[in-house]
């Protein structure tokens, strides 16, 4: 029996999760994940895969994240023609997040193609448009947590409930050689494992005893409060009371899935208790509304929250669909609440708030959730005085606060709590989905714990391995990596070019008059002469 993994996403980064197994001649995926982050990363998603998509056979979702998702569609358009399995709430979400992707991608794409046409540049296409998207729900079908499902020669795998978000799992394989049915190979795909307490959720399980384990790390360099819901409220109305004090707006950048829900329902508790004034929430994303009503649909089967959704009802909260509903939320000055997608602000419509809110003194830019290296949120966290939204330079003057309780992530104690209840794990624990500090900490951590530092290794993108149940074989790479190691983690020369462009201009305006700001143009442009040179 020949089993081999490569790790084709999340890979010494965060975004891109996919791993491509074969096993007695078949081949198929852990999830297909689009790359976020710096423009060096995002650009993967147009490249081929490193796999041909007719030779896939199957694919096991972990869950509905456009990191652990996003790529489906492309795959299908690329030829794949197989099953995609997943749990009934990871598909019924996925019915629109997938479609909206592909309008997303299709209107940054036409906006791109207007400034390409002004520069001379050639247009580009989408990685898949919006009718790809929805073609590609046909190919899912719905499995059953903690049964097994038989694919043949083989191969069977069983979904855990990861308490990450609505519908997610850890994936546990078990794979047989023809020869010794009775002695199979045990492995375990993390997927995002949920922190303990979720609001929405169980507790993250899974299975012992394994061969090989796969998990996530992306909190693995830290370790967070533990909060229960009254605390977790109150840290969430004193920000609340502070910037609507303040007079301006909270604009509140969140992921449309779980998190946004998970706001919303705490937002409506505290004006239910009178914790906070009834103020007008603005839902301004229409796939955050898609899935609060798939939150509705679903609520008998969430914890903590009443069984028909009502939380999600308040007589406050504004659902705006429409592009017109979005413009005029411009209008507002003082007061409101507006929460939008996406959470790391790298597309959608709160690129739009932020550019109408950055610049105002007595707004507030609100961040709860994890901001990939080289995203706009990040860079915000960061304290940068001044960012490009579509091309415009946008003096920072707003407020940015965190409030790092909301993550659907496990932190470093959840994590490593998780990976011990897991063990044995005779052969290698691989840490992926995670940025290089994190995945170090974790590893670290680990070794702590009492694992050998030899048995949790740390692959680099694209890596590939021999499993069996007694060795561990690393191939040479026959095909180089996509992306080297430092430029799959490092900010890349478009961070630094737009950051270098605001540090001219902020010289420029703050020069004493003209003739000073001509004299910082010559020496610029001696510089570069002498480049040249």
């Amino acid at each position: 029996m020949t089993t081999t993994v490569k790790f084709c996403g999340a890979a010494g980064t965060v975004t891109g999760s996919c791993y491509w197994i074969r096993h007695n001649g078949r081949g198929f995926l852990i999830d297909c994940g689009m790359f976020q982050g710096s423009k060096t990363l995002k650009a993967l998603n147009y490249d081929e895969f490193p796999f041909k998509p007719q030779d896939i056979e199957f694919v096991l979702v972990t869950h509905a994240h456009i990191d652990h998702s996003g790529l489906i569609p492309k795959l299908v358009k690329g030829g794949f023609t197989g099953h995609i399995y997943a749990t009934e709430g990871t598909r019924d979400l996925l019915t629109f997040m997938l479609p909206d992707s592909g309008y997303i991608q299709e209107t940054e794409v036409g906006f791109l193609n207007r400034r390409n046409k002004q520069r001379g540049l050639p247009p580009v296409t989408p990685i898949y448009t919006q009718a790809q998207a929805e073609s590609s729900i046909e190919h899912f079908e719905l499995v059953d947590y903690a049964m097994w499902h038989d694919f043949g020669d083989g191969i069977r795998a069983r979904y855990w409930n990861a308490g990450h978000i609505l519908g997610s799992a850890s994936i546990e394989l078990e794979l047989t050689a023809p020869d010794t049915p009775d002695k199979p190979m045990r492995l375990l795909f993390s997927g995002d494992i949920g922190p303990e307490n979720n609001l929405f959720h169980p507790d993250p399980e899974g299975p012992r005893n394994l061969d090989y384990l796969i998990c996530e790390a992306t909190y693995g360099d830290r370790v967070r409060e533990t909060l229960n819901g009254d605390e977790r409220r109150k840290r969430l109305s004193e920000v609340i009371r502070q910037s609507l004090a303040d007079g301006g707006v909270l604009v509140i950048p969140a992921f449309s899935v779980e998190r946004t829900q998970e706001l919303l329902a705490d937002i409506s508790l505290l004006m239910n208790q009178g914790a906070i004034q009834q103020s007008l929430v603005f839902l301004d994303s229409p796939l955050a509304i898609k899935a609060t009503e798939t939150f509705e649909r679903h609520a008998k089967h969430l914890e903590d929250i009443d069984a028909n959704g009502s939380l999600f009802r308040n007589e406050n909260f504004v659902f705006t669909r429409s592009v017109e509903e979005s413009k005029n939320i411009n209008n507002y000055v003082s007061g409101a609440i507006i929460i939008a997608a996406s959470g790391m602000c790298d597309a959608g419509r709160i690129r739009h708030h932020l550019k109408r809110r950055l610049w105002e003194k007595n707004a507030t830019i609100l961040m709860i959730g994890f901001q990939a290296p080289g995203t706009l949120g990040s860079l915000l966290l960061a304290g940068k005085k001044a960012v490009r939204i579509q091309g415009e330079d946008i003096t920072v003057r707003a407020k940015i606060k965190q409030l790092d309780i909301y993550s659907g992530h496990a932190d470093a104690e959840g994590l490593q709590d998780w990976v011990l209840a897991r063990l044995p794990v005779h052969q290698k624990i691989f840490l992926t989905h995670g940025d290089p500090d994190a995945l170090k900490a974790f590893q670290t951590r680990l070794a702590a714990a009492g694992l050998s530092p030899n048995q949790v290794y740390i692959p680099n993108l694209d890596d590939e391995f021999e499993l069996t149940t007694k060795t561990t074989r690393q191939h040479k790479a026959g095909r180089r990596a996509r992306l080297e190691p430092k430029a799959v983690t490092q900010l890349d020369w478009h961070n630094d070019l737009a950051q270098l462009s605001l540090d001219i201009r902020a010289e420029l305006e703050k020069a004493a008059d003209e003739k000073a700001r001509q004299k910082t143009l010559r020496r610029l442009r001696r510089a570069l002469e002498k480049g040249e040179a």
